[in-house]
């Protein structure tokens, strides 16, 4: 037993100096990268930071519930970018490799809104589950409202719209190569919203930057998207009296679930598929005396615009109209459409920055005056080229093994999920059915609003939970997933997705349920904990 217990200590002792003797090599190696040569970039630092170490730039350490979110990053070379494409372009890029038992593989990091921050805490996520990540604010330092640093500088929308996601895969893979002596075995990225629109670009654009992209809650059709929140917030506006208040959204939310709840054999606070859902704002007009219970006429009115979509004046079809389901809740309505008061919403606040900034460059651009159809005849004309992510012909990025999986919130109040299914069907039209079936695929996540959050079960590891919170598996974890579909040819077809509550920076597993591809939707069994997702089964035509 003494020489099995020298033995053994003797290994311990041998694998210590092993990895004391890597990790001085590893951080010699991170050292030597500030003298990296890269085209039209430089390296302004390059550094290993210590397990737990790191601070975002200018800012206090953050915490979730007195955590520091920091805290379980692993040890990592950082190595910041200046790349400069244009004469006009200031493009920072994060790249952050771990020191010790990197995956092999790279994941680029996204955006929201105008951008504007780097993803630090996604850069911290990646690194801590193995990946070497790189991400950038897209050239330029905002909030995701702020459109100003547009205002008469062209270049700077275009590296937001397309070329700064680009070039920081190219320079980051590089700048990965350089230092663990080999070429990432597989690249992905991963990103919603406004990242969303990134990941379509990249697809479209630069087939070859990934071999898998996870597209969620895509902006992709970004002048008709803008275009229809001038559109909405003109409806809400122009006329006080059509105007919703958010204290009218708990009412409005309670109607639609009294009448749609249960059509998909559970009532349960959830619409599965709102497309089956017929309500009608006019049952809601006040019987007498107005109260937040019920609409005025003209508010029904409104209701019925918001669901409609935006049209044009001869009564095409800009983009899709508002789910009902998504009216009620912290992340619903009353942050993106209505707002606090008038012309308080996300939605105003975007289409103010963006044809005020980038469209029309008039810092006193009126929103009430502008009409519908001009805005977005200029809004293509100035910006679609750099902006809209809309080519449904991914020939190029499929042919060569690439793999897209596109999700969506049913309860989205900021880009309608509609837009997202019209962007697959035509994929698979201009694709190939045969090819595109066999490279992308669509989930709709019922209860989720934008991105994350809402009623439903909404985590299927879009956004990575702080370590030991949630299932490490292809059937609970998107990202996982799509590794197991590109690296295995194992084709995801049913996920799980749970609900989770925040205790503590514990997160409790309160419900799951099975997360359907498109075009299949989840049915209760009729048996059985509704709270299980062993007890729903994914019904519809679909693969």
């Amino acid at each position: 037993m003494l020489k099995n217990a020298t033995a053994a200590a003797f290994f311990t002792f041998s694998l210590t100096m092993a990895w004391g003797q890597q990790a001085e090599i590893k951080t010699a190696d991170c050292a030597k990268l500030a003298s990296l040569t890269l085209p039209g970039t430089k390296v302004v630092s390059s550094e290993v930071v210590a397990a737990g170490a790191f601070t975002p730039p200018g800012a206090a350490q953050p915490s979730a519930n007195g955590k520091a979110l920091f805290a379980w990053t692993p040890a990592f070379c950082r190595v910041v970018l200046m790349d400069k494409p244009s004469a006009d372009s200031a493009i920072p890029i994060e790249v952050w490799m771990p020191v010790k038992g990197w995956n092999g593989r790279f994941r680029g990091q996204g955006n929201g809104g105008f951008a504007g921050s780097t993803d630090y805490t996604g850069l911290a996520l990646a690194v801590t589950k193995g990946y070497a990540s790189a991400a950038t604010d897209t050239g330029h330092e905002g909030s995701v409202g702020d459109a100003s640093w547009a205002l008469g500088h062209p270049e700077k929308v275009i590296d937001f719209g397309y070329r700064a996601i680009h070039e920081m895969t190219v320079k980051a893979k590089a700048v990965v190569e350089a230092y663990y002596a080999a070429p990432a075995t597989h690249t992905y990225f991963a990103s919603c919203s406004d990242g969303g629109r990134e990941a379509l670009m990249e697809a479209q654009r630069f087939p070859e930057d990934y071999d898998g992209i996870i597209a969620g809650a895509p902006a992709n059709n970004w002048t008709r998207l803008m275009a229809t929140a001038l559109y909405n917030t003109q409806a809400l506006t122009l006329d006080p009296q059509d105007y919703i208040p958010s204290s009218k959204l708990p009412a409005i939310a309670a109607a639609v679930l009294a009448e749609c709840d249960a059509a998909d054999g559970v009532k349960d606070g959830v619409i599965n598929d709102p497309r089956s859902c017929h309500f009608k704002p006019a049952t809601m007009i006040c019987k007498g005396a107005e109260t937040d219970q019920c609409l005025t006429a003209k508010q029904a009115h409104t209701l019925e615009v918001l669901y409609a979509g935006s049209h044009d004046a001869s009564g095409k079809k800009i983009f899709p109209g508002y789910l009902p389901g998504s009216e009620d809740g912290p992340g619903g309505w009353s942050l993106w459409i209505t707002g606090p008061v008038p012309m308080g919403s996300a939605i105003s606040g975007l289409a103010k920055g963006y044809f005020a900034d980038m469209v029309y460059e008039r810092a006193d651009w009126d929103l009430k005056t502008a009409s519908i159809e001009d805005s977005l005849k200029a809004a293509v004309a100035k910006t679609g080229l750099a902006l809209d992510a809309t080519d449904p012909n991914l020939k190029p990025f499929v042919s060569r093994g690439g793999k897209l999986i596109l999700y969506h919130g049913w309860n989205d109040p900021a880009i309608s999920a509609l837009n997202t299914i019209e962007y697959y069907e035509a994929v698979r039209a201009a694709t190939g059915e045969k090819l595109a079936d066999s490279s992308v695929r669509l989930y709709l996540v019922p209860g989720m609003q934008h991105c994350a959050g809402g009623p439903g079960a909404t985590n299927f590891g879009q956004f990575w939970l702080p370590p030991g919170n949630s299932p490490d598996d292809a059937e609970h974890d998107v990202n996982l997933a799509m590794e197991a579909w590109v690296e295995k040819g194992a084709a995801p077809q049913q996920l799980i997705t749970g609900k989770y509550a925040d205790q503590a920076n514990h997160f409790q597993l309160l419900m799951t349920r099975p997360l359907c591809a498109y075009p299949k939707g989840s049915h209760y069994k009729g048996t059985g904990d509704t709270n299980d997702a062993a007890n729903f089964t994914c019904v519809g035509a679909g693969k």
